[in-house]
């Protein structure tokens, strides 16, 4: 049960790469943690191991666990793979939780759904802003755009916001991601990588800066708003290259490899963080070279974490 008076932060999702280091930063700051997901996390003081889409048992313990406040991450996270599940779990998931929250009679203080930037494709605006254009160009984006859509409907019954966060990275995330592919090319000291599409810029964050934006966001007053979560650079894949050989003092073979190139690929996506630091106050972000090094240094002995949410 919880604790009167005590922040109880519900996080879906929790056992994948952003649930973790967000489990592990909002326990240190004296939240408690409850967690829907199939592995159950140390920091955690309550947790159900159901699917999203279980929406009776969802209820049922809401109910008994009462959080104050949710944080939704819980999503296929690849912009690759069976067009029908992103519907499923990132779509009619998203519904699932939604109405379990009705259904358990609680009300909590703010409910974040965890959209991404995907949703604008190739924008004719950098940096992009929220009023922006929505034109997805794969189903992960479309069903993100259509999760959207979805949760708009409730905004009446409940303090909700959408975050739409661009690239970040960070110790642990999988390499199906392109950042720690990259380290961890360097970190084997490998002789050729292989990447898809290198004329490409992203807005590129450490997981801690996503972190502490959700927390800022979590007690602040905003509701019924989306807000990018960004930096507002831009940051060329190459750049991460040659940072890449900074730091491993070696230069490997780069090679581009047909079957990782995306003929839908988004050339740059760069965002603006201005509503964001409206919102909250500025953020400062992990300088490249600092985020590429602390994940060079810590791979090895760092389990992989799955990618729930770096798009």
């Amino acid at each position: 049960m919880a604790h009167p008076g005590k922040r109880r932060v519900l996080i879906t999702g929790v056992s994948g790469f952003t649930g973790r280091h967000l489990a592990r930063s909002l326990s240190n700051c004296d939240w408690e943690v409850i967690g829907l997901g199939h592995v159950r996390l140390d920091m955690e003081v309550d947790h159900l191991d159901a699917e999203l889409g279980d929406t009776d048992s969802i209820a049922e313990w809401l109910a008994k666990a009462r959080p104050t406040h949710i944080i939704h991450l819980a999503g296929l996270s690849h912009v690759v793979g069976d067009p029908l599940s992103f519907y499923r779990v990132n779509v009619l998931g998203t519904e699932s939780l939604l109405e379990a929250i009705f259904r358990a009679g609680i009300m909590p203080e703010k409910v974040l759904v965890a959209s991404s930037a995907n949703i604008y494709g190739n924008s004719d605006r950098t940096p992009i802003a929220e009023d922006a254009p929505v034109r997805p160009m794969n189903h992960y984006a479309l069903s993100k755009a259509a999760m959207e859509m979805l949760v708009q409907k409730w905004f009446e019954r409940m303090p909700i916001i959408v975050t739409r966060p661009f690239n970040y990275t960070g110790v642990g995330q999988s390499e199906a991601f392109v950042i720690p592919k990259i380290v961890a090319a360097y970190r084997r000291r490998d002789e050729v990588i292989r990447l898809g599409n290198l004329d490409v810029a992203r807005d590129i964050s450490d997981v801690s800066y996503v972190c502490n934006a959700y927390e800022k966001l979590l007690v602040s007053d905003a509701a019924s708003e989306c807000f990018n979560i960004c930096s507002g650079e831009g940051i060329a894949l190459q750049h991460v290259i040659n940072a890449m050989k900074e730091i491993a003092q070696y230069t490997p073979s780069i090679q581009i490899d047909p079957k990782f190139v995306r003929k839908d690929e988004i050339k740059e996506l760069v965002g603006d963080p201005s509503r964001l630091y409206g919102k909250v106050g500025h953020l400062k972000p992990v300088a490249l070279m600092d985020l590429l090094g602390n994940m060079y240094r810590n791979m090895v002995d760092t389990p992989a974490m799955s990618g729930q949410k770096a798009v």
